[in-house]
């Protein structure tokens, strides 16, 4: 099982998707284009995750590898390959199929509820969280649904949450690779970003951290092992 794992930002550990792939003894293969790494072709791999980051799915002037990222998840997916993208990956995967990305509509931190669509009870990955679950959120950015996906997941905040495109191509804007010891590391990280996102979040967060955090650290990683059963199938 050979995955391309994408690096956005520096900041990105693979959490939960980390720890499932390991399971899955999968063979990693890091590239980190923000800083210059050139992008492999499709050929050699079996699955991509692109990962979150601090710019937005069109700023292509200031990071112009992203137009040929977005291509390349979409290779990915008309190969039937699994592609996975996780917050500005969910962007960036959106953008690849058609959806519109809206700057700065969707304002969301820390663990917030999300809710499964009816499509999402047969889903062979978002199946596997309950109806209803906390995970972690870390974004300002949002985008329309592609003609061509299947919302999975949603909020009042962000609409689509989640959505799949054909078998195994999926866009999850919620953190479900961030468990407790990845905020944390974010936490201790980036409080001035933090504290700019939710004045009010940081004298709660280790109270949240052990009610919220714990569960989402559960639904997270049965997310991220569903998608990794996908892988090779």
């Amino acid at each position: 099982m050979r995955v391309l794992i994408i690096e956005n930002f520096h900041a990105s550990p693979l959490g939960n998707v980390g720890i499932a792939l390991e399971e899955a003894q999968a063979e990693i293969t890091l590239r980190r284009p923000w800083q210059g790494d050139a992008l492999p072709d499709h050929d050699g791999f079996d699955a991509i995750v692109v990962l979150g980051g601090e710019q937005s799915a069109l700023d292509d002037e200031k990071y112009p590898y992203l137009p040929e990222l977005v291509a390349l998840m979409r290779t990915f997916g008309a190969a039937d390959k699994p592609a996975l993208g996780i917050c500005l990956g969910s962007q960036l995967l959106a953008r690849a199929h058609g959806g519109t990305n809206r700057l700065n509509a969707a304002r969301e931190f820390g663990w917030r509820e999300v809710r499964r669509t009816e499509a999402a009870a047969d889903d062979p990955v978002l199946s596997a969280a309950a109806e209803a679950f906390p995970i972690f959120q870390w974004h300002s950015d949002t985008f329309t649904l592609p003609e061509n996906a299947v919302r999975l997941a949603t909020n009042e905040t962000a609409e689509n949450q989640c959505f799949r495109v054909g078998r195994a191509s999926y866009g999850m804007q919620f953190h479900f690779e961030a468990n407790r010891d990845v905020v944390e590391t974010w936490v201790k990280g980036f409080p001035d970003t933090v504290d700019r996102m939710d004045p009010d979040w940081l004298p709660t967060y280790p109270q949240r951290a052990e009610t919220e955090g714990k569960t989402a650290d559960a639904a997270g990683l049965a997310i991220a092992r569903a998608w990794v059963r996908l892988i090779g199938a």
